[in-house]
């Protein structure tokens, strides 16, 4: 992580990494996890356990799930996007 990242946007990324490893069947560490990386294709993320990541990293983060539409989810395929969109909506990000 950049040390010129807001330390909140930093948070989310870092719970966006343990929450993403903890469901992945390989069992990866956090800071191994590419940003950029497809979730589905490159790490086989099923749709449960996107729904899984998605509403622990929610969780983790204080930003509440209910801020996304069904087409926000679809749209976060890396985990770049998913820090991405939490920032947006994190009060402590901005």
């Amino acid at each position: 992580m950049p040390e010129s990242m807001p330390e909140a946007v930093q948070h989310i990324e870092q719970a966006a990494r343990e929450n993403l490893a903890t469901v992945l069947v390989e069992d990866p560490a956090p800071d191994t996890l590419d940003l950029n990386a497809d979730m589905t294709d490159v790490y086989g993320l099923t749709s449960l356990n996107k729904v899984l990541f998605l509403t622990s990293v929610c969780q983790d983060t204080g930003v509440d799930l209910g801020s996304f539409t069904e087409h926000d989810l679809a749209d976060m395929r890396t985990l770049g996007d998913v820090v991405a969109a939490l920032s947006r909506h994190s009060t402590k990000a901005v």
